[in-house]
This record gives structure tokens, C-alpha cells and sequence, in this order.
């Protein structure tokens, strides 16, 4: 029953989370919100952007109480540029929204924060609110983020002051936690001095393991009954996703050992983000150069449609799939490949696993902690294309579907084990129970920097104002 689940000691979290859209972050912190929730803690979700249009189910079906405050002043980015500086700067004006402009969060009553993504604005919280502990979920350092990229010599100078603010303001939460111990690994190396004097924590993601039979009001997809066979990549279309290695090793694949067989590329695209347009055209022309017949698709109805009409397609892009759309491709497929590199965790795995699908995934990162090699899939060096593409052909013409089964059931058994939804909530009910038992840190030394922050918001707030009237 729902009652046994829920705790004695009842808190208020307060979650704040930069831009509530699709994404490992946000799936995360909506796992971990409805976790609470159903273990009986009241939960808001303080928020600079949600976008019904592009946001999980549980963000605007009402399942979550999720409030937009503090994108009044500050845009997300100025002509395309400075989107750290204008993140901090929502983030110090939606804390200052709720704490000092309005009585939202007196209202609310909080007993804890949950903070995630962007530490910048934690000392101005803690000088704010000093007695209300802070937790502070570190999904993998910013600064790493950002030096994977290509960066001319001006950028990185201009992200120096904001590398060592994240740091220094990560001090200010009274408990830091990592997604996996892969990251945990990652920040002790960046960050020696705060590992030092912090206990960073472990607390894996987690999925809803009451997995749906039903795909909604979806049908399943024509060209996905037998004797077609499905092997999907669900990845947002990003380059660090490296989503063309599933390409290249399907193509490796004779027309034969690929006969009936479809590989799915599904997952986040927004076309206001730059990076995921170019991104799809690049993997589109890397199809027409290696061969392999293709089409994309961006709605169900078009996605249903398009197999009776181009059985002979290989390479079929889904974008932006719905989540009732993800649910019959994951019990369609018989393999997931999940290509990135060094992932810091990976949610896709466990909902393959969950549905009984074997996985391939990168052997670094996440994955490792996550995918078993030989018993609930395979972990191949990205950089061994043939390998990748010698898994795929087992799993379409070498195991029968006795083995898939068995893989399946222990790929499922793991999830439900170590992944499930009430797991993280427990070791999240843990950690605020021990903070709220602990000395909460003070606040007052943050005092100067939240003011610091404070008038940059009006500044900038001001000058965008100018700008918009020139």
C-alpha cells in the first residue's frame, strides 16, 4: 500500500532546478521528486523555465507542483552568448524572487533544498535562509562540461572566475552528492580541497520500475512485427552523444546479416538549439555516405505511417519521441546501443534493462556500474567500431531467443534491485534526516557575494532593458 512507503518524519523539500526541460538532469530530478512525494513529503520544484511543450509528463500533468519564477529580467542567453553569466543571473533572481521580492517561499515553509546543476547561487541561499539545509546534487563538474568542447583561448579565459565560483560555492551546501562513482572519482580529481572536507555521497539515479504494458493510445509501429528487428539508440542529438558510432558499425553490417533490421535513432532535439539541428544533418549525411537508406520523422502519426511506406528505410530518426512512443520502441527492440563516452551515469540502460532488452554501451562511465558484461549486455571500447558492430550481428543472427530472454530477466532483476524509484527516495530521506540531525552551515560569509549578485542582477536587468529599447 501507498501508506507504508510514506515516512513519520514528513518534510517540505524544495527543489531548484535551472531549466526544467528533457534531459538526464531533469529526469533525475523528477524521479527524485515524485520518490519523495510518494514516500509522503510535500515537494515544490522552483524553477527559470518550463516549457509544457518540452518537459516530462510528471512536470505538467499536475503530478509535480512546479513554479516558474525568475525569467522575468534575465534572458537565457544575450545575442547567443554568455549563457553561464545569464544562468547564474536567473538563478540569484529567482532565489531573490522567492525569498525577499515575494513570500512564496515563506509560504511554502521549507524544510530542506535540493539544488542541482548551478551551485553559483548557494551562498546567497544559505545567507538568506541559514537554518534550512542544503543539499546539492552534482550531476558532473561544469568547468569539464565546458573544456570538452572546443574553446577559443577568450572563452576559457572568460570562464575562469566562474570555474572558481562553482567550487566555492559548492562549500556552501551542508551535503554534496554524485551521480555514480565514476563521477564521484571525476570531482575528488577536480576538486581536492572540497573532497577533502566533504563526504561526497553516492546516490544513483533511479526509474519507475512499475513499467507500463501499454504504450498509450500507440499502436505498435508497422515496421517493428516480426521479421523486423529493432536496434535503438535513445540519445539527445548532441555531438558528445556520439551517436554516429551506432551508424558506422550498422554499416559494417552486409545487406544480409542487416536484412529486416532497422536501426532507430530516437531522442531530445530541440530545433531552437543549434547544436541539435547540425547535428542531425551531420548524422544524415553520414548515412547517405556510408549507403544506408534513411528518413526522420518528429511526430507518432508520421513515425506509423512512414513504415508502410518505406519498408526498405535502415536508418529511421525519431525526433523528440513522447514518452509513450519511447515505451513501445524500448519493448520493440531487441538491442539498445547507447554510444556516449564516459557518460557520467545513463538513465537509458536501466529502462532498456527494466524492459528485458540487453544492452551495448561504451566500457567507461556510468555504464560500468550499470551493464554487466556477458549477463545483462556487452561494454565495447568506443573506439572499436568493429567490436560494437560484431555485438550487433550476434544479437540479430547469433543468440537465440532463449539467451536474449535470460539476459533479459537478469538485466531486469538488476534495475528492480539496485535502480528503483523508492531506493533513491530512501537515500535521499537518509541524507536530509542526517542534515536536519547534523550543524547546519552558516551563512553570514556569503553575505558579500549575495549582494555581489544581487546588484548584478539589477545590472544586468537594467541593461537588458536598454538594449531592448535601442
Amino acid at each position: 500500500m501507498a501508506g507504508d512507503n510514506k515516512t513519520k518524519n514528513q518534510k517540505t523539500v524544495v527543489f531548484l532546478h535551472p531549466d526544467l526541460g528533457i534531459g538526464g538532469a531533469e529526469r533525475l530530478v523528477v524521479d527524485a521528486a515524485v520518490g519523495l512525494q510518494k514516500r509522503g513529503h510535500k515537494v515544490v520544484i522552483f524553477t527559470s523555465h518550463c516549457d509544457p511543450a518540452h518537459c516530462f509528463d510528471e512536470a505538467r500533468d499536475g503530478t509535480l507542483d512546479v513554479r516558474v519564477h525568475g525569467n522575468t529580467l534575465i534572458p537565457s542567453s544575450i545575442l547567443g552568448r554568455f549563457s553561464i553569466l545569464c544562468a547564474i543571473l536567473r538563478q540569484l533572481h529567482l532565489i531573490l524572487h522567492i525569498t525577499l521580492f515575494t513570500s512564496i517561499l515563506r509560504d511554502v515553509s521549507p524544510s530542506a533544498f535540493f539544488v542541482d546543476q548551478l551551485s553559483a547561487g548557494l551562498p546567497l541561499l544559505k545567507t538568506l535562509l541559514p537554518n534550512i539545509p542544503i543539499f546539492f546534487y552534482c550531476h558532473f563538474p561544469d568547468l569539464l562540461l565546458v573544456q570538452n568542447r572546443q574553446s577559443s583561448r577568450l572563452k576559457q579565459l572568460y570562464r575562469i572566475p566562474f570555474d572558481v565560483l562553482e567550487e566555492f560555492s559548492m562549500g556552501y551546501a551542508d551535503s554534496i552528492a554524485v551521480n555514480s562513482g565514476f563521477t564521484k572519482g571525476i570531482v575528488t580529481k577536480t576538486w581536492p580541497n572540497l573532497a577533502k572536507r566533504t563526504d561526497l555521497k553516492i546516490v544513483y539515479p533511479c526509474i519507475d520500475t512499475s513499467v507500463k504494458k501499454e504504450g498509450g493510445q500507440i499502436e505498435a509501429l508497422p515496421w517493428s512485427k516480426p521479421p523486423g528487428k529493432i536496434l535503438l539508440s535513445v540519445n539527445r542529438f548532441e555531438r558528445k552523444k556520439d551517436i554516429g558510432l551506432a551508424i558506422r558499425a550498422f554499416a559494417l553490417l552486409s545487406p544480409e546479416r542487416r536484412r529486416h533490421t532497422k536501426l532507430l535513432l530516437a531522442g531530445g532535439y530541440d530545433p531552437r538549439v543549434q547544436e541539435n539541428v547540425q547535428y542531425h544533418q551531420e548524422l544524415v549525411a553520414l548515412c547517405d555516405e556510408l549507403k544506408l537508406k534513411n528518413a526522420t520523422t518528429k511526430t507518432v502519426v508520421a513515425a506509423q505511417s512512414l513504415g508502410n511506406v518505406a519498408g526498405d528505410t535502415e536508418v529511421l530518426f525519431l525526433l523528440s519521441v513522447p514518452n509513450a512512443l519511447k515505451e513501445v520502441l524500448l519493448r520493440s527492440a531487441r538491442l539498445l546501443v547507447y554510444t556516449p563516452s564516459n557518460e557520467h551515469f545513463g538513465i537509458v540502460p536501466l529502462e532498456a534493462m527494466l524492459r528485458g532488452k540487453p544492452v551495448l554501451a561504451a566500457n567507461n562511465g556510468g555504464p560500468t556500474e550499470t551493464v554487466l558484461e556477458g549477463e545483462t549486455g556487452w561494454l565495447r571500447d568506443p573506439t572499436d567500431v568493429k567490436g560494437w558492430s560484431e555485438v550487433m550481428d550476434t544479437v540479430l543472427n547469433g543468440l537465440g531467443e532463449e539467451e536474449l530472454e535470460r539476459m533479459g530477466r537478469r538485466g531486469k532483476e538488476r534495475v528492480e534491485g539496485l535502480f528503483a524509484e523508492s531506493q533513491m527516495a530512501e537515500r535521499l530521506e537518509g541524507i536530509f534526516e542526517e542534515m536536519e540531525r547534523g550543524k547546519v552551515k552558516g551563512g553570514i560569509s556569503g553575505l558579500v557575494l549575495g549582494m555581489i549578485g544581487a546588484v548584478l542582477v539589477l545590472g544586468v536587468a537594467v541593461g537588458v532593458v536598454v538594449l531592448r529599447r535601442i
